[in-house]
């Protein structure tokens, strides 16, 4: 369960040496930083809300949009692309009909790549959520949108 932003700001003083694990700590609960939030921080920071997204778009495990329930990381690792790791981020787009950075219109899936998953024997590769897909091909995208749509089934059931 998500903590209000009112809850999370509670437990800092406001100081500006706070403004990291504020943001951390909302994205966390928020799974993003929205807009509205930013502002707060900047009232209760006293940090101009510039300086606040110049802090957030230095740090890449800050996002300002959210993620999808299937959020799904590509590797881009020099293992990865050279195995073929472009043309999987394509595939997925395709799949999906969104970028690399978005979020299909029912927020059910978010794509993103990522410089490495440490899983460079197993390139290339991709996560989706906490499960890694190796050795990926595009015929494998396929199949794991479809594997995924029947898991989403068999719930409803």
């Amino acid at each position: 369960m998500s903590k209000s932003l009112n809850e999370i700001l509670s437990t800092f003083n406001g100081n500006k040496s706070e403004l990291i694990p504020i943001l951390q700590d909302i994205q966390s609960s928020i799974g993003y930083l929205p807009e509205d939030a930013i502002i707060e921080v900047s009232k209760f920071t006293q940090v101009p809300e510039s300086e606040i997204y110049g802090v957030a778009t230095f740090y890449t495990q800050f996002r300002f949009l959210p993620v999808g329930k299937k959020h799904i990381m590509v590797c881009k690792g020099t293992a990865c692309h050279v195995k073929g790791a472009p043309q999987i981020i394509e595939g997925i787009e395709r799949h999906l009909d969104i970028k690399e950075g978005e979020v299909t219109f029912d927020l059910e899936y978010s794509l993103e790549s990522v410089g490495c998953l440490g899983c460079c024997a197993l390139a290339p590769c991709a996560m989706i959520n906490e499960e890694v897909e190796s050795n990926l091909t595009l015929k494998d995208v396929k199949k794991i949108f479809s594997r995924m749509k029947n898991n989403s089934n068999d719930k409803e059931s």
